[in-house]
């Protein structure tokens, strides 16, 4: 086998891999709701749930892009400290927040109803958390980020048109403008919401 032939080869190995371990963002969706329902609906305690839905958070969610975004202009006046230890401050913030939301639900039904991509950069999976006695039927769609399609992460959730990422955005702006821009009383406002 000559030279060429062998590094073509090596090559299309490559691609075929990269290939096989893309993953569908409807897929990846799928994945997070299967093992969500099985932790909630477990008999753990209310903590080791947490810590597995936190767990599922941090390797699926863009949590530094969603944090960085709902800074707004705010985050171009941030040294790099400050970053830190917003970085810092928001992903305990965004945790305590996506657990304490989901827990209370026992065995969420999340069926996928369809997928569109917006972009390279972007797919939407469309959603429905299914009714119950309890609750009516809730419109989901998932704001994947696919620049890099081994690793699909989730950037936004839109939840009966409402995007959670922009009002995250509104409330923080509000913060820092009732502020005169001082981060510092945001800082204040996460800590004082991860310590309740």
């Amino acid at each position: 086998m000559t030279r060429v032939k062998i590094i073509f080869f090596f090559f299309l190995i490559s691609f075929l891999n990269n290939v096989s371990l893309a993953k569908e963002p409807s897929t990846l969706i799928s994945e997070i709701v299967n093992e969500a329902s099985i932790i909630l609906s477990s008999s753990n305690p209310v903590e080791a749930k947490i810590i597995r839905l936190n767990n599922i958070a941090e390797t699926n969610v863009d949590i530094n892009g969603i944090g960085m975004y709902t800074l707004g202009k705010y985050r171009q006046n941030l040294n790099e400290d400050q970053k830190i230890k917003y970085k810092k401050l928001f992903k305990s913030y965004f945790l305590k927040s996506f657990s304490s939301r989901l827990v209370d639900y026992s065995d969420p039904k999340i069926s996928i109803v369809s997928e569109r991509k917006l972009n390279e950069k972007y797919t939407i999976v469309n959603t429905v958390l299914e009714e119950t006695s309890k609750n009516p039927e809730i419109k989901i769609d998932w704001r994947i980020y696919t620049k890099n399609p081994q690793r699909p992460l989730i950037r936004d959730l839109i939840v009966e048109g409402l995007s959670l990422a922009r009002t995250q955005k509104e409330e923080f702006k509000s913060i820092l403008q009732n502020n005169n821009g001082d981060i510092e009383y945001l800082f204040k406002s996460l800590e004082e919401f991860i310590i309740k």
